[in-house]
């Protein structure tokens, strides 16, 4: 197939596959004559890329036309719908097309339902650090991928260094692959532990500190994440999806629900084994004090949104969250 629609906002593992993509069919050596980059900000670059794949490639291999960070599975011209609907079925086989996007593509668009029909998408998320479970599946992905082979501790210690970062997750898994060199066996979480630097923390570390009402901590990991180039919206995205789980659990508990699959299922907690953890977290607050924290969250989302600074903005409002789960 010679059309591609790549979308998602793990921008690590979405350059990886367009390297891919753009290998399998590009000669080195005519490189120049038939890869074309197109920006979005260029003019007409939908309709640029379209003609672009349309023309022959030059020597030998294949033509490959990136259309980056496109928006036409937001918001498409009549224009430049018909072109798609006029340029896409006839794109010539020995032709890559490659559409690129952070957005998630608006299925009521007819430019989205037309990429449906000719080309081949796919999603690359970003995991919110919150779902503990998809990390480790995704460490567990890799490893196989990679050749390595971990034991299910070492796994989940290892997603917990690196969290939802797939760039720092291949490095890693890279160095310990050098180390077990032609063993067999499982690396354990002592090897793990030895090689694994966690140099960053996550924002779940945060929200725990913040649970706790330990003030110092909190501030020192804002820091942290801040001088590692976490978006604040992101950690904020983070605590919100944290709390709003404990205040589940919370609520399953004070009207007495016993069955765990049941309160799993209410928090969206994917291993209901989670729960029994959670419970404890939570016992040392009320339901009115967690109904409190999502609002303190609520104003610090909206005023990241509205251009607040975002250090200064997260001292504040997790200082609030500190006092109140004091």
């Amino acid at each position: 197939m010679p059309i591609y629609l790549y979308w998602g906002d793990n921008d690590f593992a979405l350059t990886q596959a367009i390297n891919e993509l753009r290998q399998s069919v590009l000669d080195p050596n005519w490189l120049s004559f038939n890869y074309d980059r197109i920006p979005p900000d260029q003019p007409d670059a939908v309709i640029q890329g379209l003609n672009q794949a349309m023309t022959p490639p030059f020597g030998m291999g294949g033509r490959f036309v990136w259309l980056v960070d496109t928006n036409v599975c937001q918001t498409c011209s009549e224009n430049v719908l018909a072109e798609l609907g006029r340029t896409l079925p006839a794109i010539p086989p020995e032709s890559i097309l490659l559409f690129t996007s952070h957005n998630r593509p608006d299925g009521r668009l007819k430019s989205t339902k037309l990429l449906q029909k000719h080309a081949k998408i796919r999603e690359f998320p970003l995991i919110p650090p919150w779902k503990t479970e998809e990390l480790v599946q995704q460490v567990k992905s890799y490893a196989q991928t990679t050749g390595v082979k971990l034991t299910p501790l070492a796994a989940e210690l290892l997603a917990d260094a690196v969290g939802n970062n797939t760039r720092q997750l291949t490095n890693e898994l890279d160095k310990l692959r050098l180390y077990a060199g032609d063993e067999t066996t499982s690396l354990d979480e002592r090897a793990v532990s030895a090689l694994v630097t966690t140099t960053t923390h996550n924002s779940l570390q945060l929200a725990g500190s913040i649970l706790k009402g330990d003030t110092h901590k909190a501030l020192g990991l804002i820091a942290d994440l801040i001088n590692n180039n976490e978006h604040p919206l992101r950690i904020v995205a983070t605590l919100v999806g944290q709390f709003r789980t404990w205040l589940w659990v919370k609520l399953m508990m004070s009207e007495g629900e016993k069955d765990i699959k049941v309160i799993a299922n209410a928090a969206e907690v994917g291993n209901p084994k989670r729960i029994y953890f959670l419970k404890k977290d939570v016992q040392h607050l009320s339901l009115d004090q967690l109904m409190a924290t999502l609002r303190v969250l609520l104003e610090l989302e909206v005023s990241l949104k509205r251009g607040a600074d975002g250090l200064s903005t997260l001292q504040t409002q997790v200082i609030k969250l500190c006092q109140i789960c004091h």
